[in-house]
């Protein structure tokens, strides 16, 4: 019995799903908000494949991650990371902006 427990725990301990199919990590996309700017102010990410977007919020005051195109929207306080997952894309041109500087804080993403 302890043997059959062992060889249903071997997945587990190599760091496997139990299905056996090994799932990639999302690549990871950093974009800085600084002076009420998005930095880099466009990516380009490949189409069909979902990603990890950390968003860094540098400065005194709080910043909103908005996107209609995106479906998603987030509250960055100062100084704090937030993770934000989107895609898979389509090819395309996906803009964003900071809600609370719109005047200022405009980018998009390019699947291609």
């Amino acid at each position: 019995m302890q043997c059959l427990r062992t060889l249903a725990m071997l997945p587990l301990l190599a760091g496997l799903p139990l299905s056996g199919a090994v799932l990639a990590a999302e690549p990871e996309i950093q974009l800085v908000i600084k002076n009420h700017r998005f930095e880099p102010a466009e990516l380009k990410l490949p189409t069909d494949q979902r990603i990890k977007l950390v968003v860094h919020k540098q400065g005194g005051t709080a910043e909103e991650f908005e996107s209609h195109a995106l479906n998603r929207e987030k509250v960055i306080a100062p100084g704090a990371k937030a993770t934000i997952y989107i895609g898979p894309l389509k090819a395309g041109r996906y803009a964003f902006i900071g809600e609370y500087h719109e005047a200022t804080a405009k980018g998009a993403i390019v699947a291609e």
